[in-house]
């Protein structure tokens, strides 16, 4: 694998890649690991524009022309002002929210949809412009509604003034690692790379045999049943310098067994 080049990576808010950074780095010093932060809203830009190459994103997202693997789920999170009455429980379900005015598309969350009181009686106002979770906060804050985030990005943007409880009963978002889907064949080591950071993701071991790295080392390690080079040392000399291997076994093959059993012999 080659260690002359770097791989580079993207997050959306919420994830924290420290961890594969950090096992990254102990596994493949030679190859440096480069991730920043994007937002939600352009989690794929610099993956599409080749900038990049390989980002961890929110879904859903549009996959076509990509490789996207799924890594874990997310609970999620109800934030409203912290004088709000959901600041008085640990946790509460969908239907608690009915008549609470959300702050997003009612199709993103089609469980408050369904039982939204405003919905049914046909009153919803049109949402607000907002063009960031930073500016929907701010509407939160000011008491104009509330939101349903993932509880990893509801810890990220927290706030002094706001307050998020455990919300269930609303579907879970799910963090993937995705790649551009070439339609040509990347070159061998920089598919090496890529395979070896999604190795690192899934949490498979430094010795694991599907780790590019590892599949390397076997490939160059000498194959068993070779033959030894001319001038080598063999492994086994014994037989060579004409000692048999049964003078060893008369003691039963243990340490001190020629001795034990030469002191049988003289009872």
């Amino acid at each position: 694998m080659s260690e002359s080049r770097e791989l580079t990576v993207t997050f959306v808010p919420g994830v924290t890649p420290g961890k594969w950074i950090h096992r990254w780095e102990e596994r493949m010093p030679g190859v440096p690991l480069v991730a920043k932060p994007v937002p939600e809203s352009h989690q794929l830009d610099a993956v599409r524009a080749g900038e990049v190459n390989m980002a961890f994103v929110r879904l859903p997202v549009d996959k076509t022309g990509l490789h996207v693997i799924p890594l874990y789920e997310e609970l999620s999170v109800v934030v409203a002002p912290k004088d709000h009455p959901i600041a008085a429980f640990d946790e509460l379900a969908v239907e608690d929210l009915a008549d609470e005015y959300l702050l997003a598309d009612p199709d993103d969350f089609p469980e408050w949809r369904d039982i939204s009181t405003e919905i049914a009686a046909g009153t919803r106002k049109p949402l607000p412009p907002m063009a960031s979770i930073e500016e929907a906060l701010n509407l939160v804050e000011a008491g104009l509604g509330i939101l349903i985030l993932p509880m990893s990005v509801g810890r990220h943007f927290s706030r002094k003034t706001l307050r998020s409880r455990l919300l269930h009963g609303v579907a879970q978002t799910t963090v993937a690692l995705a790649w551009i889907d070439s339609f040509y064949p990347l070159p061998e080591e920089d598919e090496a790379v890529i395979q070896e950071f999604v190795g690192v993701v899934r949490g498979r071991s430094a010795n694991s045999s599907r780790q590019p790295s590892v599949q390397a080392k076997q490939d160059a390690a000498p194959k068993k049943g070779a033959k030894v080079a001319k001038g080598s040392t063999p492994a086994r000399t014994a037989a060579g310098k004409g000692k048999s291997a049964g003078s060893n076994l008369r003691g039963g093959g243990r340490p001190g067994g020629k001795a034990r059993a030469q002191k049988r012999g003289r009872r």
